[in-house]
């Protein structure tokens, strides 16, 4: 064997080890763009109605199964009237306003979302993560009709789509088609990626809805369906019988979302606790084809989506998710998967998410773990936390997780199933319990007060000074406000809408007050400018923190990655409050300008400061 020979053999050999390494790693690590993101959550019903021919009607919202109709008169809601305003058709039917609050739909859709593109550009934007836009018939979409299609009120030809559907065999993916709805997301994503940015979908194996193709056949067929094992059925109808048997298990136990089957459960299965399990193999193979679908269109990677966000994760068996993250690696090793996991005790404790951020099931899950101290930290509540005990809090939670997944969080603060910022900073309840005017007589949900806006400041700047991936719900930037579901799910305020003034007080006593409504400039720029300071000091997605100074609810830490680092600063006191550099030089605050030096400095109340040495 010559000498060159030998050299391309030992170089080979090197190559191909380095790339099994690389491989591997990337298998059990989360993408390294994970934690650059900004991320942006888009509940896309209420973001932008794009298109206005492709409005939901009383046919393609109602669910037959379960005798659940609109009034026939039934219209989307105008983008612009007051939320606590009964719309005419629930005041007709004589519906409560919590009806009324369920049955609507403001028709945004998948067209709104590529229209406002430029904007979420401008705010620093640099990945979208889209709550479920599968075709389903309510607001949220979590009561699937067809997972491998979007909603059809989400495309430019509802009609259309529905006769392309209606022309597949749903049970055989080579079957399936791109309709007008599909073929507009898939430009949407191509526009996303075009601007240098990520998307993911949000999807619940766990359940689907009763229109959805395979329990309707179960419905048509009974024990004969080829679909019988798919879904948790307790007994099918006895036809020989007037009653009818039929009955089945429902996530939480509700009817409207049948629980998919469960299988080779080996451990105690308990809400708020992982489990070894996985789920029924048909509608696995399914999940399965359809997560493929949107990961590489017709097998093109290039074309798909960048992740998945996986709807309560902790109902789902570890071992159907460790089977999950090798078929997406498989399909698209870039791919970032975050799964949501909620209480372990609620309304106490948050569950761990050591089990499932190992490298071989999720990146991340959402970080609310981190948000619930920092919010007893900032807000003004019956639940206040010193500084020591928030920075034990945090560390207490990260050293949970690997770096690499800490770095990879998601840092959710505000979503879909979870209060406004503003309205969370507003009122004293421990996190989430009592969080709506309906659980709560007490809680507030009209607009707050300044001292609310200056608190969520703060709380702003360490969201985006901290470990992990800050992440913004849609309409947070405007200076929305809304209590728990549904109230946090109002469309959005946009710049360009004159809006009508909306109840400050419907669910209290007293003479109706109205605040008005209008896009907030001022809290824009805030987000606009902490995206700023994030993007431009790597520091801050990829350096280590330390905490080095705690009393009372003064609070300072460092971000470093060797010899570069930034300083943060709060005084969450009522008073002017000095503070020393632990570094002698000159700094700049990032936030206001202001040029830092000797050893001490003040801070007024409630503000901050993010120090960068120039000398």
């Amino acid at each position: 064997m010559n000498y060159k020979f030998r050299l391309f053999i030992v170089s080979f050999l090197l190559l191909f080890v380095a790339s099994a390494q690389t491989n591997n790693n990337s298998f059990s690590q989360p993408p390294v763009w994970a934690k650059n993101a900004i991320w942006y959550q888009i509940f896309v019903e209420r973001f932008y109605n794009g298109d206005p021919k492709n409005d939901p009607t009383p046919e393609t919202v109602n669910s037959p199964f379960l005798k659940e109709f609109v009034p026939k008169d039934w219209s989307i809601t105008p983008w612009t009237s007051n939320w606590y305003q009964k719309d005419n058709w629930a005041e007709k039917a004589g519906m409560n306003i919590s009806n009324d609050l369920q049955n609507r739909k403001y028709g945004g859709d998948i067209q709104g979302v590529i229209n406002k593109l430029p904007y979420l550009q401008e705010l620093g934007i640099t990945a979208l993560f889209l709550n479920p836009i599968n075709d389903a018939p309510s607001m949220h979409k979590y009561d699937a009709r067809n997972y491998h299609h979007i909603d059809i009120n989400f495309g430019p030809d509802p009609a259309g789509d529905q006769k392309i559907i209606a022309s597949e065999n749903p049970g055989d993916p080579k079957t399936w088609k791109w309709t007008a709805a599909d073929k507009l997301f898939l430009k949407l994503v191509k526009e996303v990626h075009r601007r240098g940015m990520k998307i993911i979908m949000d999807y619940s194996w766990n359940h689907t809805g009763t229109d959805f193709w395979a329990w309707q056949d179960i419905i048509k067929n009974q024990e004969k369906s080829a679909y019988k094992d798919w879904y948790d059925i307790k007994s099918f109808d006895n036809l020989a019988t007037p009653q009818n048997e039929f009955a089945y298990n429902g996530w939480l136990g509700i009817n409207s979302l049948p629980e998919l089957k469960k299988v080779n459960i080996t451990s105690p299965r308990v809400t708020g606790h992982p489990y070894e399990g996985n789920i029924n193999e048909g509608a696995k193979a399914h999940i399965f084809a359809v997560t493929k679908r949107w990961l590489a269109p017709d097998g093109d990677p290039e074309n798909g989506i960048d992740g998945y966000r996986l709807d309560v994760a902790d109902q789902i068996g570890m071992g159907f998710w460790r089977e999950f993250r090798q078929q997406v690696r498989n399909a698209k090793p870039s791919t970032y998967l975050i799964g949501e996991i909620w209480w372990e005790q609620w309304p106490d404790k948050l569950m761990n998410p050591a089990p499932y951020t190992k490298g071989d099931v999720f990146d991340a899950v959402m970080y609310y773990q981190a948000y619930r101290p920092a919010r007893y930290f900032f807000a003004k509540n019956d639940f206040s936390f010193d500084a020591k005990t928030f920075k034990d809090s945090l560390e207490l939670q990260w050293a949970r997780v690997p770096q690499s997944n800490l770095f990879a969080m998601m840092n959710v603060s505000s979503s879909h199933d979870a209060p406004r910022l503003l309205t969370d900073f507003y009122n004293p309840n421990k996190y989430k319990f009592g969080a709506t005017p309906t659980d709560n007589n007490n809680y507030k949900t009209g607009k707050p007060d300044q001292e609310t806006y200056q608190r969520l400041k703060l709380y702003l700047v360490h969201l985006f000074t901290s470990i992990g991936a800050p992440q913004i719900f849609n309409g947070e930037e405007m200076g929305m406000w809304g209590a728990d579901d549904p109230f946090n799910r109002k469309p959005l305020m946009w710049k360009e809408f004159h809006f009508d003034p909306e109840t400050r007080n419907f669910f209290q006593q007293g003479i109706k007050q109205f605040d008005s409504l209008a896009f907030n400039t001022d809290q824009f720029n805030w987000y606009q400018k902490l995206i700023s300071i994030r993007k431009s000091n790597a520091v801050l997605s990829n350096g280590n923190c330390t905490f080095f100074y705690t009393e009372g609810k003064k609070l300072a830490y460092k971000r470093s990655n060797g010899e570069k680092y930034l300083l943060i600063y709060f005084n969450v006191e009522d008073h002017i409050s000095e503070f020393e550099l632990p570094l002698i030089g000159k700094y700049k605050d990032l936030l206001s300008g202001q040029l830092i030096e000797g050893n001490k400095f003040k801070m007024a109340a409630l503000s901050s400061m993010i120090l960068k040495k120039i000398k």
